[in-house]
């Protein structure tokens, strides 16, 4: 098998497993408990949190640890946005958000009487800044802008969105579950930033939150006072301690793998692009992540290309993998100004530590093979 789709997820790393086998054996105890097993499990998240702070230069009550990717963006952007004032209120984020910030900023509009202004993007998905600067006004409470796109790779432009925010005095969130491990994580630009742990080779269900000191927030659940009362529910000991471990790892070569990736990606593009002519490479202009390529194979759909891959051995996905399963046209691609065409014939491979040239050339390959193929199989039937 040839595992392309590491935005998807991530392996688990051995210093992540290391780290959580004590807490899923003989340090089992409640955290919240007091006595000697509860503050082992208590010491165990304690370390976790420092551990992140330290290596994101913030303070350890800074973090917030969740559920996963998810439930940091939308605690972010629920309880920033209901903290404020009374009902109502201005959000301003972008089309091509992932839809844990899209659906949250929309539950907002549609049930709490928020107004929202939707960003658009240019052709290859950056951020319109004059826009933004044009659209906050006085009630405007929470910008919401993704540090590097889940689907495109797209890295938007955080130093002038946090320049623009702060000069009239909003608030601004960043979704980082993309960009950590990948790309510098500049928390002094943002107010909030959501992460998980499954996307820097930690495990599923563990992410946090980074809040700023001051700022308050507004939970959005309840049953008991952990996190600071920031978020209720006895916290997952093992998977935390994986985090913050996995977190050391990834970063403590990432330039250098970056710019391994980065050559892996642009040798599958170049093979891609040789044996398809008529291939589109999406957000090719922007400033990307190292390890994502997004390509439109035109005239072909995007769920025949995946399962014809998988037959071939190689995982990769059509784009965002928290949709259940489905295989839609893309709202980023979409939001990009591409055509529909393109959009439904779009493949997303994202590359990680364990690929190898071997298997970029394999790829490249069964692309090969898999649109020779279709194409002759298309012609068939228009002739039948």
């Amino acid at each position: 098998m040839i595992y392309l789709d590491y935005n998807a997820t991530t392996p688990l790393c051995d210093a992540a497993r290391e780290a959580m086998l004590p807490y899923l054996g003989r340090h089992f105890g409640n955290p919240s408990s007091v006595h000697a097993a509860g503050r082992e499990a208590r010491a165990a998240i304690d370390n976790a949190r420092d551990k992140l702070a330290a290596l994101l230069r913030v303070k350890p009550h800074e973090i917030i640890f969740t559920g996963g990717g998810t439930e940091s963006c939308n605690l972010a952007v629920l309880g920033l946005a209901r903290c404020q004032m009374e009902q109502g209120g201005h959000i301003i984020s972008a089309k091509t958000e992932h839809h844990a910030v899209l659906n949250a900023v929309e539950h907002l509009e549609k049930h709490e009487g928020f107004e929202v202004t939707w960003l658009n993007v240019s052709r290859d998905g950056i951020v319109d800044l004059d826009q933004l600067a044009d659209s906050i006004r006085p009630e405007t409470r929470l910008v919401s802008i993704m540090a590097a796109n889940n689907e495109t790779g797209v890295i938007q432009p955080m130093r002038e969105i946090s320049q623009i925010s702060r000069e009239q005095g909003v608030l601004l969130h960043s979704d980082m579950v993309q960009s950590f491990g990948k790309i510098q994580a500049d928390l002094s630009l943002v107010d909030a930033a959501s992460f998980a742990g499954h996307k820097f080779y930690g495990p599923k269900g563990a992410g946090f939150l980074f809040l700023r000191s001051g700022l308050s927030i507004q939970p959005i659940m309840f049953g008991g006072a952990h996190e600071n009362e920031r978020r209720p529910g006895t916290e997952n000991v093992a998977a935390i301690a994986g985090m913050a471990a996995a977190a050391e790892w990834t970063l403590r070569d990432c330039d250098e793998e970056q710019q391994r990736e980065g050559k892996l990606r642009d040798e599958l593009w170049t093979r891609i692009s040789k044996s398809v002519p008529e291939a589109k490479q999406n957000g090719a202009n922007a400033p990307r992540l190292a390890n994502t390529l997004n390509v439109s194979l035109l005239g072909l759909d995007s769920e025949t290309l995946l399962i014809a891959l998988d037959l071939e051995g190689v995982c990769a996905s059509s784009g965002s993998a928290c949709m259940v399963g489905s295989v839609v046209a893309s709202h980023v691609l979409l939001a990009m100004g591409l055509p529909i065409e393109r959009a439904r014939s779009a493949v997303r491979f994202s590359l990680g530590k364990w690929t190898t040239a071997d298997e970029i050339k394999a790829t490249g390959d069964a692309a090969r093979k898999i649109v020779e193929r279709l194409r002759t199989r298309k012609s068939a039937y228009a002739v039948a």
